[in-house]
């Protein structure tokens, strides 16, 4: 019985793509590499092109950078896996991970709408545009357990992929 790893998504299977793998032995993460080139817009450039009466425009229009990894996980139920930043990313390329953590839950697996591709969300705070090139590492994941409350209920099976537990009313 399998209990957690790595996988690659069906369309990147040819694509050259690599398993995540810990940099040392005592290396917490495992590092995660960009499937594909992607541009990180500074976030000041797009600021100071927009109107500044355009308020509600620009801000649809910022917004994270999601940079393919080509990557799914498996883990067994009361486990997760955390996505994290490089410690590199903000010092020496002013990008952080938009959304501070992600979790990536164990029925994101395999899920209808994207086969559970884990991605990272970028944003860029720093002056000029970030190119990621394919291949580079981009972050880290941690598999952890976590624990339910005595009270624990659940309402819904995972339906979807990214995003898709705000869908569920």
């Amino acid at each position: 019985m399998k209990k957690r790893g790595f996988e690659i998504v069906t369309d990147y299977i040819k694509k050259d793509v690599h398993l995540p793998q810990r940099a040392t032995h005592h290396s917490a993460g495992y590092d995660f590499e960009a499937a594909a080139e992607i541009v990180i817009p500074s976030i000041w450039k797009q600021l100071l092109t927009r109107k500044i009466d355009d308020k509600a425009n620009t801000e649809k229009k910022i917004k994270p950078v999601l940079v393919p990894t080509g990557i799914k996980a498996y883990m067994v139920e009361d486990e997760f896996l955390q996505l994290a930043n490089r410690s590199s990313n903000p010092l020496k390329r002013f990008l952080l991970v938009a959304n501070g953590v992600g979790v990536i839950d164990s029925d994101y697996y395999n899920n209808t709408d994207n086969e559970g591709h884990i991605m990272f969300q970028f944003i860029n705070i720093g002056l000029q545009d970030v190119v990621i090139k394919k291949g580079e590492r981009i972050g880290q994941g941690i598999f952890l357990p976590f624990l339910k409350a005595d009270q624990d209920q659940t309402t819904h099976d995972r339906t979807g992929g990214l995003g898709s537990s705000d869908k569920i009313k």
